[in-house]
């Protein structure tokens, strides 16, 4: 995505409520031994608060109500740990955050160092198991943190993610990476993909990266299932990287056609991962496309985009209701996770 749409993104400023109230948030900084910096996590819960707030408000999206600080309500929650796009950040993710929210979850979301909106770095954005890390320590953190702890129901934790998030959830249900394979999906795609054209431009040499690494498992015995939103790099997996895959999964796919994005699609017109996880449910939501799930737009965000040259994000298919997909995706992650 270009500057423009990326340098909006982040924007945190009062606005136009759209989102549920008695949404909780707390943004943090935390260490993350596993990079050379610190990471930034955003837990969102419900609440009692008095102070409201809109975050990720901006010139083309609406924004999420939050009360910022607020006291988290006393009981037992779940924990929903998100995990963001390529070049995205959590607070695009808020309206999701605060939907599951809304239906009885605690939500930890994170700004992954080095595939973030202002913290971007094209030598190691593949490095995708980092992002696993970055998830599984939030949850450490969480865990022991003295407000948080006392309040979450430790059997029932959950991950789910949008694109390169979604692949970060699945990574945490056991889900291996095929290095080559994802090579040879660029191979084939060719002038196709935006996105491995993207990679060519910034000389990103998928053969250089770590094998080993790249297709370890980073499985988290803490996750009990698992939603994932056009997920991508299902590219070319084999049974073998599924083998490890015991808890419930859900795939959501946005789009159907033209309007499904090649390098997400887990369908039989796509990476087929969908044939490796015949235990998983699926649900294809349509129309739509992979960017109707940033959020809201304004009506004038679309022709502000298209000025700006930008990436067609509040761009939708003929008949596409953006408000009713968001909700969409909602109602299916929270019945996957038997949320209230």
């Amino acid at each position: 995505m270009k500057h423009t749409f990326l340098a909006l993104a982040l924007t945190l400023s009062a606005g136009t409520e759209v989102a549920a109230q008695d949404v909780g948030l707390v943004e943090l900084t935390i260490a993350a031994s596993h990079h050379s910096q610190d990471m930034q996590i955003a837990v969102m819960f419900p609440a009692v608060g008095k102070h409201q707030t809109v975050i990720a408000e901006n010139e083309i999206f609406y924004g999420t109500s939050v009360f910022k600080d607020a006291e988290p309500i006393q009981g037992q929650y779940p924990v929903v740990l998100l995990s963001h796009g390529w070049g995205g950040n959590y607070a695009r993710m808020a309206w999701l955050s605060a939907g599951l929210v809304s239906r009885g979850a605690i939500v930890v979301a994170v700004n992954h160092p080095n595939t973030t909106t202002f913290d971007f770095d094209y030598a190691s954005a593949l490095d995708h198991w980092t992002r696993a890390e970055d998830m599984s320590a939030a949850l450490d953190y969480v865990l022991q943190d003295p407000i948080f702890a006392p309040i979450i129901d430790e059997t029932r934790i959950f991950a789910t993610g949008l694109s390169y998030g979604g692949w970060t959830a699945l990574s945490l249900a056991g889900v291996q990476g095929s290095r080559d394979g994802f090579f040879d999906y660029c191979k084939t795609a060719g002038a196709g993909s935006q996105f491995c054209n993207e990679l060519t431009a910034e000389g990103v040499d998928i053969t250089a990266i770590d094998q080993d690494r790249y297709e370890a498992s980073y499985r988290d015995p803490r996750i009990s299932g698992v939603a994932a939103i056009d997920p991508g790099l299902t590219w070319d997996l084999a049974p073998q990287d599924v083998q490890d895959v015991t808890v419930p999964l859900l795939l959501v796919g946005l789009g159907e056609g033209t309007h499904r994005l090649n390098a997400t699609d887990t369908s039989a017109m796509g990476s087929n991962f969908e044939a490796l996880v015949p235990q998983a449910s699926v649900k294809t939501i349509a129309p739509a496309t992979h960017f109707t799930a940033l959020g809201l737009c304004k009506p004038a965000g679309e022709a502000l985009l298209i000025e700006e040259q930008d990436d067609p994000v509040c761009t939708d298919p003929v008949g596409t209701d953006r408000t009713q997909v968001l909700n969409t995706i909602i109602d299916a992650l929270a019945d996957h996770f038997e949320l209230n």
